[in-house]
């Protein structure tokens, strides 16, 4: 099976992922998207979700909090703002994260960053689906 070149990488931590997969699922801010090996050339902005990696023998979640996405058709680069393994997921501080962002946005409190906390919901619900836990 044909496969090409996924390579993740973050300003703090620098290269987070680098492994020919069989295809990408991943999220955009114009829907999911998914890629396979030969794609179409293709630049998008990314939002915050679980993405998923389907390799020979099974697949991967990885966290993304947003970044940008260059497809050509030999390699995926993603230059994520943060990314992060299940393994690297802290489930209760995702949690709590989660609940505070709900919280905030049930007060709808006149000093609410709205876009803030939708965000930080976004990226806490994200994490909890690469854990593969429920969302509270």
């Amino acid at each position: 099976m044909a496969t090409i070149l996924l390579e993740v990488a973050t300003p703090d931590k620098g290269e987070v992922y680098s492994k020919d997969i069989n295809m990408l699922i991943t999220r955009s801010i114009c829907g999911e998207l998914g890629i396979l090996p030969k794609h179409a050339n293709l630049l998008t902005e990314l939002i915050p979700h679980a993405m998923r990696i389907k390799e020979t023998g099974g697949e991967t979640k990885l966290f993304i909090s947003g970044g940008f996405m260059e497809v050509t058709p030999e390699k995926i680069t993603i230059l994520a703002d943060a990314a992060e393994a299940p393994d690297d997921i802290d489930v209760e501080r995702a949690k709590s994260a989660y609940k505070r962002a709900e919280e905030r946005l049930a007060k709808k409190d006149s000093d609410l960053d709205i876009d803030r906390a939708e965000a930080a919901l976004a990226r806490a619900k994200a994490r909890l689906l690469v854990k593969g836990v429920p969302i509270p």
